[in-house]
């Protein structure tokens, strides 16, 4: 049982039915705009080529101009679930609707079906409930993103973390449980206290895990909820100024005033998030970065965490939005494996290295040359 007395709870879905979730290319001023994510983005790697391979070089980039003329197809809009649990108290209660509300209004503006549990009044289902049951009518298999949200309090029995709800409790086992059938791109931000150990639950392939804490033991009331509501549609926390805030850029932003706010008053910092999107289960705390690369890793033989995180937008630029879902995919999965042969360069051969960079950026073009030739 949660910090609040047994309630029901109602689903909440907005009438928002435009447009599309999307994210955006980049191509002009590669090295400032990602080079902390992938130390560069494929394109940054044409410094590299240039001497090697310019008439490649060349026609790359016209692909990569052109695609930007097209329109994106429709099918990938994103869907945000937010839960809200038991507040136990009224001026948590009053915190925890407020950040619900400025994630709704990032969604709206991200053109994102906004589904809430937890807001509205009772009926006769647990928020339980209608958690498990709002998962299983969402596709399994989509290009579409699905963004998991929850606002409130947890425990730690020092085995089972909890998510605190009106009537049963979430655990992190019956979640893990519940996101097993799910491949689609996949993100769920826990920003209760003691959510540490969801992380290490719920870390899989495709999928970005954010934490308020590091482990069950940091079990003080958590304010990250409030700053990475406010980052995650927020220009100012777009640190490679490419026109668009990453979830890895709303993390970092949070992260660092949440730091500020303890400096400032004062007091012991309680709570130091973490995000886990590589799949090993060990995350990474913001002062890891450099940027928006990781520059330490909790496993060597790890890639570094942050590169899928900065792969979803809740709301993408003008250009982003003219992609297509299923070349969208395609090129994060690219360009993740740029990320993979670049923590494997000092290992292998010079000409290996670039034989095997060229057949990379080669499928990134014969990717644009395929979108473009569709009919628009």
């Amino acid at each position: 049982m949660g910090i609040a007395a047994a309630e029901g709870n109602g689903v909440k879905e907005d009438s928002n039915d435009q447009g599309l979730m999307t994210k955006e290319i980049r191509i002009a001023k590669t090295e400032s705009r990602r080079a902390g994510l992938l130390g560069a983005s494929p394109f940054v790697f044409l410094s590299d080529l240039l001497i090697r391979h310019c008439s490649f070089l060349f026609v790359l980039s016209a692909l990569f101009a052109s695609v930007l003329t097209g329109a994106a197809e429709p099918g990938d809009r994103a869907t945000i679930l937010l839960v809200v649990g038991a507040p136990g108290e009224a001026e948590y209660g009053t915190n925890f609707a407020q950040w619900a509300a400025t994630w709704e209004r990032a969604s709206r503006d991200g053109a994102a079906k906004f589904v809430s549990i937890g807001l509205t009044a009772t009926n006769s289902l647990t928020d339980l409930a209608q958690l498990k049951g709002t998962l299983s009518d969402e596709a399994r298999e989509s290009a579409a993103e699905l963004w998991l949200v929850l606002i409130g309090h947890g425990t730690f029995d020092g085995k089972e973390a909890k998510f605190n709800l009106r009537g049963p409790d979430l655990s992190a086992t019956d979640l893990a449980e519940w996101l097993k059938p799910f491949r689609r791109p996949l993100a769920v931000i826990d920003c209760a206290s003691s959510s540490g150990p969801f992380l290490n639950k719920l870390s899989a392939t495709n999928r970005v895990i954010i934490t308020a804490t590091r482990s069950g033991y940091e079990q003080n009331y958590a304010r990250f909820g409030e700053y990475i509501s406010g980052a995650v549609a927020d220009p100012q926390a777009d640190l490679d100024k490419d026109g668009q805030t990453s979830l890895l850029e709303a993390f970092l932003m949070a992260s660092r005033r949440v730091a500020e706010f303890y400096e400032s008053a004062g007091r012991l910092a309680t709570e130091h998030a973490l995000l886990d999107d590589n799949g090993d289960g060990l995350g990474t705390p913001a002062d890891w970065f450099r940027g928006i690369r990781a520059v330490k890793k909790a496993r060597e033989d790890a890639l570094a965490d942050g590169l899928r995180a900065h792969q979803f937008h809740m709301v993408r630029s003008e250009q982003e939005r003219r992609l297509s879902p299923e070349v969208r995919a395609k090129r994060d999965e690219l360009e993740l494996g740029i990320a993979r042969l670049r923590e494997a360069k000092s290992g292998l051969k010079e000409d290996d290295y670039y034989q095997r960079l060229e057949n990379l950026l080669t499928g990134l073009a014969k990717l644009y040359e395929q979108d473009t030739s569709k009919p628009q």
